[in-house]
C-alpha cells in the first residue's frame, strides 16, 4: 500500500510548510461528499494522529488514516499549472467514475 507525492508537488508541499512555518507534512484523506459518493480532503499536519499511516515522498511526509486508505491506495498526487489555473490533480487508480463537476468520485 503506498501514496505518493510527484516531485513537482513535494516541492509545492516543502515550500508552503516553509512559508507557514511549522508542519510536518501533509495529511490526505476522503469524505463522503458530492453526487458520486467522496470527495478528496487535504491538510497540513502539525502534529500526526497515532493512528496515521506515514508514507515519504521527495522529503514530504504524507499521513493517511486507515479508512481512507482502503480508497487512495495507489494514488498519485500531483500539483499542475493549467492556464491561470494551478491546484493538485489526484492520479488514483481506484476511482470507477467521477461526477461531471470532478467535485466527487467513487470506487
Amino acid at each position: 500500500m503506498a501514496v505518493t507525492l510527484t516531485e513537482k508537488a513535494a516541492k509545492h508541499v516543502s515550500n508552503y510548510i516553509s512559508k507557514r512555518g511549522k508542519g510536518v507534512g501533509l495529511r490526505f484523506g476522503v469524505r463522503t461528499s458530492g453526487c458520486s459518493g467522496m470527495a478528496y480532503t487535504l491538510e497540513f499536519v502539525d502534529e500526526p494522529n497515532p493512528e496515521d499511516v506515514k508514507f515519504d515522498s521527495f522529503g514530504v511526509s504524507v499521513f493517511v488514516d486507515p479508512k481512507s486508505l482502503q480508497f487512495l491506495d495507489g494514488t498519485e498526487l500531483d500539483f499542475v499549472r493549467e492556464g491561470l489555473n494551478e491546484g493538485f490533480k489526484f492520479n488514483n487508480p481506484n476511482v470507477k467514475d467521477e461526477c461531471g463537476c470532478g467535485e466527487s468520485f467513487n470506487v
